[in-house]
């Protein structure tokens, strides 16, 4: 469900959620034998790190309880890290779920792009993070490959999941979202470092020659929006960078990215907190050293530009550690011998990856739906692999 429902009702992904945070309180009465290791301490510790200096550094700087909502979700997310650990699901359950969250996102995507006439796609939450979460859910079908090979329904789990990578993609792109389209390439890296050797040159021929061909159809058909896109970003950079105009989407980020730099240069441990970051921006645009366009904006729209400026230092070095901490501990089984390990261990490889590629062009964390997808899947994901690598211990 929590894969399944993610983007296609309102709140979503806030259903799966929420029967897995019961699901893990309920594991005093249950009581299962989980003999944690130092990998799973590891992992909860970043997260109830994340949590715990967010929501004090709130505190301290008077930022409201507010501030307080998007953090605690990292806490939540450990009850259910622990249930899952100790009642593994079905990989068939989780993969689809995967898939048919990704086949959903596309055919809203489709829907409300070409039949409601809405220029980008947006489901039921912010544009940008529809089209990166849909895009997130096609690049986990992708990882889920390995495992899908193995199955006695082998044809049936692949096209399956290569439906949901496809519909994924399809969500991003009609939602016009170009930070996710920035790290693709790193994607892609990742996904051939780990099934690269398994692959056929036949089959390695197939995926470019998809790769291209999909791209450029997507590209040269106008009612994808796409190539729009692509050259009002190429149009917004050449303005900016003449002086003509800095009122643009790309303009602004760039404003907004210099601003902080500035605040960043004052308080550079601590930062400002939201308050302190909004009154610091009124003040640069007042003196002349910013657009007042960015005024209208109350993050920086970047992740760890915005972290850094509202949290200093010590914020954005528990933003890193809670996307490489992961990562690096899922990368140790990327290429591992068995493809049903490998294919988890992928998809929390990619899940970091991931979110870093979204955080370059947005606060994704800033929003209730990022941090709730980021910890969840972290939590399922790592719960997962977690009894993978006690197994083959």
């Amino acid at each position: 469900m929590f894969g399944a429902l993610s983007l296609v009702v309102p709140s979503g992904y806030s259903i799966g959620a929420l029967l897995l945070l019961l699901g893990g309180l309920a594991l005093p009465l249950l009581r299962p034998g989980l003999s944690l290791s130092r990998q799973d301490w590891l992992v909860m510790l970043v997260m109830a790190l994340y949590a715990s200096i967010f929501m004090l550094m709130a505190w301290l700087n008077g930022d409201g309880s507010r501030e307080f909502d998007r953090p605690s979700r990292f806490l939540l997310a450990i009850p259910a890290l622990l249930l899952i650990m100790g009642y593994p699901p079905r990989l068939s359950v989780m993969w689809s779920g995967f898939a048919l969250g990704a086949i959903g996102a596309g055919s809203w995507a489709i829907w409300q792009k070409l039949f409601m006439g809405i220029s980008r796609a947006s489901g039921y939450t912010h544009v940008i993070q529809f089209g990166n979460l849909s895009v997130l859910l096609g690049i986990l079908c992708l990882a889920g490959m390995g495992w899908a090979a193995l199955q006695p329904h082998r044809k049936s789990w692949l096209l399956l999941l290569a439906l949901g990578a496809a519909m994924g993609m399809i969500g991003s792109l009609f939602s016009g979202s170009r930070g996710g389209w920035v790290g693709f390439p790193l994607i892609l890296f990742v996904l051939y470092r780990s099934y690269g050797q398994v692959w056929s040159t036949k089959w390695k021929a197939a995926a470019v020659l998809a790769i291209v061909v999909g791209g450029g159809t997507v590209f040269a058909l106008p009612q994808t929006g796409v190539q729009e896109r692509v050259f009002q970003g190429v149009d917004d950079i050449s303005r900016y960078v003449s002086g003509e105009t800095q009122n643009t989407s790309l303009g602004a980020r760039f404003e907004m990215w210099k601003g902080a730099s500035y605040l960043i240069a004052n308080k550079p441990l601590f930062g400002w907190g939201e308050n302190g970051y909004k009154d610091g921006i009124a003040t640069l645009a007042e003196r002349g050293a910013v657009n007042p366009v960015i005024l209208q904006y109350s993050h920086a729209h970047n992740d760890f530009i915005d972290t850094f400026a509202k949290r200093g230092l010590v914020g954005l070095t528990v933003l890193l550690l809670v996307y490489l901490v992961p990562m690096k501990l899922f990368g140790e089984y990327s290429r591992h011998a068995d493809l049903e390990v490998r294919s988890v261990a992928v998809a929390g490889t990619l899940l970091s990856v991931a979110y870093i590629d979204f955080g370059l062009t947005q606060t994704f964390l800033g929003h209730n739906s990022g941090a709730m997808m980021y910890a969840f899947l972290l939590a399922i994901l790592w719960g997962i692999h977690s009894r993978h690598r006690k197994q083959l211990a």
